[in-house]
C-alpha cells in the first residue's frame, strides 16, 4: 500500500465515517479517488489534511468531511445528472462521477479548468465534462440538473442557477453568515427552492456570490 493510499484510508476512517457519512458509494468513491492528484502539485503533502487546500485566488478544495457530508445529504442516485460548480482541479467531480450518471464540471478559471480536464482524464472519469464559464451563470445548455453542488461559500444564490435545477432536484451550498458558515440543502418544488440546514461548515465566498453592499457614508 502506498503512503498516499494509507493516508486516504485514514482520511475516510477519521474524517468521513465519524461525521455520520454512512452511504457506501460515497465511502467507496473517497477511498478510490487519489485526492493528491487533484490539488496543486506543491500541496500534495496537504491533500489528506482535514483543512481546505488552497488553490490560489481565494479558492480552495473543500475539506473531505465537508464534501462527504454535502454528498451524503444530497443522496445522488446513479441515474442523475449533476452540475458541479467551481470544480477547481476536479476532485469533487471525480468523486461525484462515481455516484452519478453524468457530471458537468463548471469552472470560470481557464487554467483550473484545463488542469481539471487533464487530471480527470488521467483518473478515468469519462462521465465528466469540464466546461468554462461564469460560475453565477451555471450552464443551462446541459440542464436541467437533478443535483447542483456549489464547491465554496455563497452569500446569495442567483436565480439563474436554481432555474437550472429540475423540479424535485436538490442543491447544496455553504452560506457564509458573518463569521460562521452553514451548509444547506435546497429542495426544489413547484419552481421554488426550500433551503434546509444540514451542518456547520465554512469556506471562502466564491467570486460573484457575495451580496452587493450599498455605499454608506
Amino acid at each position: 500500500m502506498s503512503d498516499f493510499q494509507a493516508r486516504r484510508t485514514t482520511m475516510v476512517d477519521t474524517q468521513v465515517r465519524p461525521s455520520d457519512v454512512t452511504k457506501f458509494p460515497i465511502i467507496e468513491a473517497m477511498l478510490a479517488i487519489p485526492r493528491e492528484d487533484f490539488v496543486p502539485d506543491a500541496r500534495r503533502e496537504a491533500a489528506y489534511s482535514d483543512a481546505p487546500v488552497d488553490l490560489g485566488g481565494g479558492r480552495v478544495v473543500l475539506p473531505p468531511r465537508t464534501l462527504a457530508k454535502m454528498l451524503d445529504a444530497l443522496d445522488i442516485q446513479p441515474d442523475e445528472v449533476v452540475l458541479d460548480l467551481a470544480c477547481g482541479l476536479g476532485y469533487s467531480s471525480a468523486v461525484i462521477a462515481r455516484l452519478a450518471d453524468f457530471v458537468v464540471a463548471l469552472e470560470e478559471d481557464e487554467a483550473l479548468a484545463a488542469a481539471a480536464e487533464a487530471r480527470l482524464a488521467e483518473a478515468g472519469a469519462d462521465n465528466v465534462a469540464v466546461l468554462t464559464g461564469p460560475l453565477t451563470a451555471g450552464n443551462a445548455k446541459h440542464g436541467p440538473y437533478d443535483v447542483i453542488v456549489i464547491e465554496g461559500a455563497v452569500e446569495t444564490v442567483p436565480a439563474a442557477l436554481t432555474d437550472q435545477l429540475r423540479d424535485g432536484g436538490r442543491i447544496a451550498a455553504i452560506f457564509a453568515e458573518g463569521n460562521i458558515g452553514r451548509a444547506r440543502i435546497g429542495y426544489k418544488f413547484d419552481g421554488s427552492v426550500d433551503w434546509r440546514f444540514a451542518f456547520d461548515a465554512s469556506a471562502p465566498v466564491l467570486p460573484g456570490f457575495a451580496v452587493e453592499r450599498g455605499f454608506t457614508l
